[in-house]
């Protein structure tokens, strides 16, 4: 898709200082891809304390890959 927006050149010039990535169309597919996986982080996180959970973890731990 082709988008035109107004990114400041200071943060452009610094994302890609700090990444070594070589164009601003990385830097921002970087960017995107990040802030998506920040914000699952953070949506998988508000979950804990609120989901029960029934098993034994000492078995599942000598558990056999094969057998599960």
């Amino acid at each position: 898709m082709r988008t035109n927006v107004e990114i400041d050149d200071s943060l452009m010039a610094e994302a890609m200082k700090l990444t070594q990535i070589k164009t601003k169309k990385q830097i921002i597919e970087s960017a995107l891809k990040e802030f998506i996986s920040a914000t699952h982080r953070k949506q998988l996180m508000s979950l804990r304390g609120k989901v029960e959970w029934e098993g034994n973890l000492d078995d599942m731990r000598t558990q056999d890959v094969q057998n599960i």
